[in-house]
């Protein structure tokens, strides 16, 4: 049976193979591409997705701006002070290099240009920066805070120290070089006196002794141009201080109504003469710029300090008794420091005004006899006007912004005299102790000062 069976399954079984291999070679298709999903069909073209909308930035509001500036003038100051930190850098390494190279090339010979060139360029230049640096030590010594936001000055002076060091190391060591050059003879050319030749020693000599003093000289016009330069720096960072001997100032960021200090002297105004005096860096001038106005309800206009474009003006009673000086501040504002004063004496009526410690104006028979009356309201930036009381709600309401004082002022004081000439000279100085030097009535960093609106103390 199995005998039978067998051939039909061989036969069977070849069939099958025979079946697949035919039909793998004609029908069976293997694509081994990849598969996708996402792929556009022509003329199916997807509609565009709108982009949502960007989002809408909040308008920024006038103190923001204002705000913003500040910060900005913060960098653009630290960039400055880096700035002249680099360069005070710089010029040390030119001098410390020119410095060396000298005493490389004349440490094996000694003159008289050692003697003479080298000691005039090291007092003079030792000289220079101890005066630089007792200015810093003064300015330090006056006020306790100023060491709080001067760490700039404290830079500057370690460098100072660094630089008066080496100078005094330099010094020292010009000295030892002659007194050990000159203990021997001949040692000006570095030959004993039986080795010098005969006849041609003197010209030779005074032939060395003269290209000394050549190229003494141009290492000495090197060191005196890098000290010039040193205090154009220290000039130009003094100008972002606060004057000597004042701790702080009141800032006016911008032109408003509402932006004023109120001043409340401890005795009254009802004076006869009087000196007023202040420190003001202005941003912007005007027409009619207000810096220091006392008056009443009867009469507004008892004091006004004012500048106008490039003038200063003095009224007393009002406009019409005034003394005015021209080319007294920079137009459209100044980027330094101005120390004004305004007197004034009901004897004859003298009034005069002082820019920078000098007289600049005097005028006689200004509100001759007049007395200014007491109760009245004295305001920095602004002035009164005659619709309300001081301290009534709307007072602000009737400044004019055109009047408002934009910039920086310190050393704000009142006397109730007419200073000397010398006193206003020793006030106006910028390394003096012009705001330690207060007045009896208005006295600064003393009396109340009561800033309003966006007015402020700084540092």
């Amino acid at each position: 049976m199995f005998r039978l069976r067998l051939p039909q399954a061989v036969y069977v079984l070849s069939a099958c193979v025979c079946l697949i291999l035919a039909y793998g070679e004609d029908d069976i298709e293997i694509n081994f591409a990849d598969t996708y999903y996402n792929e556009i069909i022509d003329g199916d073209t997807p509609e565009p997705t709108p982009s949502p909308a960007p989002c809408n930035s909040q308008e920024l509001t006038k103190w923001d701006k204002l705000f913003s500036m500040l910060e900005n003038s913060q960098m653009r100051e630290n960039m400055l002070l880096q700035y002249a930190d680099d360069i005070i850098k710089v010029e040390m390494g030119s001098l410390r290099g020119e410095l060396l190279r000298f005493i490389a090339q004349y440490g094996g010979s000694c003159g008289s240009a050692v003697e003479t060139a080298g000691r005039r360029m090291a007092v003079q230049l030792e000289s220079r920066l101890r005066e630089t640096l007792e200015r810093f030590v003064l300015r330090d010594q006056s006020s306790a805070a100023a060491a709080v936001n001067s760490v700039e000055n404290s830079n500057l002076e370690l460098m100072l120290h660094q630089l008066l060091l080496a100078a005094q190391t330099q010094a020292a060591r010009l000295g030892k070089l002659e007194s050990s050059c000159f203990s021997s003879p001949g040692a000006g050319t570095g030959k004993t006196g039986s080795q010098l030749p005969e006849g041609g020693g003197a010209g030779n000599r005074e032939q060395e002794v003269t290209t000394q003093e050549v190229d003494l000289d141009g290492v000495l016009a090197a060191l005196q141009h890098t000290t010039v330069e040193l205090e154009e720096v220290l000039r130009s960072s003094r100008q972002r201080y606060l004057p000597a001997g004042c701790e702080m100032a009141l800032l006016f960021p911008m032109q408003s109504r509402r932006i004023y200090t109120s001043v409340i002297p401890d005795v009254p105004l009802s004076l006869s003469s009087f000196t007023v005096c202040m420190w003001v860096k202005p941003s912007i001038v005007s027409n009619k710029t207000v810096l220091f106005s006392y008056g009443n309800r009867r009469n507004p206009y008892e004091i006004q300090l004012l500048l106008a474009q490039t003038s200063v003006l003095l009224t007393i009673g009002g406009e019409a008794h005034l003394v005015g000086a021209r080319g007294v501040v920079k137009p459209g504002g100044t980027t330094e420091w101005i120390h004004l004063c305004g007197a004034w004496s009901s004897e004859q009526g003298l009034a005069s005004l002082w820019a920078g410690g000098k007289k600049v104006a005097t005028t006689p028979g200004v509100a001759e006899g007049h007395i200014l009356p007491d109760g009245g309201s004295l305001q920095l930036g602004q002035e009164r006007n005659g619709c309300c009381e001081s301290g009534m709600s709307g007072f602000e309401a009737g400044f004019n912004p055109k009047l408002a004082f934009a910039g920086k002022m310190t050393g704000v004081n009142m006397w109730d005299r007419v200073l000397s000439e010398e006193e206003l000279s020793q006030l106006a100085l910028p390394e003096g102790q012009g705001c330690q030097q207060r007045g009896n009535i208005v006295a600064w960093g003393v009396t109340e000062m009561v800033p309003h609106g966006g007015a402020q103390f700084i540092n």
